[in-house]
């Protein structure tokens, strides 16, 4: 993802014997989009004028009768694709609309795009870099129905702890127990090689990755660390980091889910979010005898993220399964505080260096959100929110610091801690009451919101709640 002009890409494709170019965009809900175009009729004017697409058709976009929408090459990102057999270069795009020429006000990575562009605005900092933990589970089969008559699902992994007594062949044993998959070494980690490949492709197609292993949970949950980027490029390379592990996965007869919560019983999926802010080469995050060698600045900060947490889990913990991941006992950020200890907190601000040694590294550990939010949303309500605490000199003292172990509170202690909403539903109506600081220098528009708020009401958790659920079965069958 080497920036390159208009001219420089067409010359490397050619170079390359590139025969077809793709044209990468993100729709609302976060999923990737794509159409193609022969190489022959591929040239700089298509980067200065787009390529025409049906808009009507694109989930949170336009209606029928406004449809016609532009796709925007950014030169940029151009990257060889190294899964498809044809040599084709993918480009990602942002969109504009073909009356006005200006970018569509929907499309989520215009809206990370005018977040480092208030950032810069602000006066506060010049750049802010992201670092996500994105974990994943690596199945071997994945089987569900939504049917009128019949509901459910099955999956399998062949290290999962409910396979140690199966006896359909030969069973070796080194299945992984619930949460004590950190870190063990193979053959129980059945899955280091698919994790290697993967971390090599995303080597090549320049996103650096500083470590890769085995997560807490049975059955393949991992996680592959990427070093940190500034907002819009980090967008990307989330994307990329998705698209690589489930075609690294399904050429080897495996699936990827990043799913919060696909199994019942042990950990679940997240996208821990660390960032700071920095101003002319300097971390603003830092200082010296501070509570973790936190600055005012990043205290303000992190008082934003608190202060609008129920509003910002409706963008960053954006699906009804978010909310079986959210609860107490699994490493979970259930509770509305800060800490340098405690992962069941909102905020953790890490602690493996200190002092001087501190200086690069001081950042702040948003716990909520989750992997399946839209990044091109979720990086910039977290940047809009911390930036808010900022400007309104908010403090923090009100959460924290939370350095126990909120488990082993008595009930009358534990009562003065907050917890995260439970329900997609809470949070949807927290982000509708409380959005004024996204709106802050149009970096997200009361049109993209309501949008948001709208599809995810109707599309996903009204769908959800009028479906009979299995476990009611166990519950109610015999009433």
């Amino acid at each position: 993802m080497r920036p390159r002009s208009a001219k420089e890409v067409l010359a490397f494709a050619q170079a390359q014997g590139v025969k077809i170019f793709d044209l990468r965009f993100v729709d609302v809900p976060g999923v990737w989009q794509h159409a193609s175009i022969p190489a022959s009729q591929f040239t700089e004017e298509t980067f200065a004028k787009g390529i025409g697409f049906d808009g009507s058709s694109i989930r949170g976009f336009q209606a029928i009768h406004e449809s016609d929408m532009l796709l925007m090459p950014d030169s940029n990102t151009a990257f060889i694709d190294p899964f498809l057999e044809i040599p084709t270069l993918s480009i990602i795009c942002t969109v504009n609309d073909p009356t006005t020429r200006l970018p569509y006000s929907r499309d989520p990575r215009y809206v990370a795009e005018k977040a480092e562009e208030y950032l810069r605005k602000s006066g506060v900092a010049d750049t802010s870099y992201w670092g996500p933990e994105i974990e994943f589970f690596i199945f071997d089969h994945v089987a569900y129905d939504v049917l009128p008559q019949r509901t459910g699902y099955a999956i399998d992994s062949r290290e999962a702890i409910w396979n140690t007594g199966v006896n359909d062949g030969q069973n070796l044993g080194y299945k992984v127990r619930p949460k004590e998959g950190y870190f063990p070494t193979p053959p129980t980690d059945a899955f280091q090689d698919v994790r290697s490949e993967a971390v090599l492709i995303l080597e090549q197609m320049g996103v650096t990755v500083e470590m890769h292993h085995h997560e807490v949970a049975t059955a393949g949950q991992a996680e592959i660390d990427l070093e940190y980027d500034s907002l819009v490029r980090m967008a990307d390379k989330v994307m990329l980091y998705k698209y690589v592990l489930r075609n690294v996965a399904k050429r080897k007869g495996l699936t990827v889910t990043f799913m919060p919560k696909p199994l019942f019983g042990d950990n679940g999926n997240g996208m821990h979010t660390h960032q700071s802010l920095w101003k002319k080469g300097e971390n603003l995050f830092y200082a010296e005898g501070g509570y973790a060698e936190l600055s005012k600045v990043a205290m303000q900060y992190v008082a934003g993220l608190l202060t609008h947490v129920d509003a910002l889990l409706g963008v960053t913990s954006p699906t009804t399964n978010s909310y079986k991941r959210l609860v107490p006992h699994y490493e979970a950020p259930v509770n509305i505080a800060f800490s340098k200890r405690n992962r069941s907190a909102a905020v953790r601000i890490p602690m493996y260096f200190s002092g001087p040694d501190a200086a690069k590294s001081k950042r702040v550990e948003f716990r909520c959100p989750d992997p399946s939010c839209n990044p091109y949303l979720a990086l910039p309500a977290m940047l809009m929110a911390g930036l808010d605490g900022v400007r309104r000199k908010l403090d923090a003292s009100s959460f924290g610091p939370l350095d126990v172990n909120t488990y082993e509170l008595s009930p009358a202690e534990a009562a003065k801690v907050k917890n995260v909403p439970g329900s997609l539903g809470a949070v949807l109506q927290a982000l509708e009451a409380d959005h004024e600081f996204l709106l802050e220098g149009d970096v997200f528009t009361e049109d993209l919101l309501t949008t948001w708020i709208d599809y995810k009401r109707t599309k996903e958790l009204h769908e959800v709640n009028i479906r009979p659920h299995p476990y009611e079965f166990y519950l109610y069958y015999d009433l």
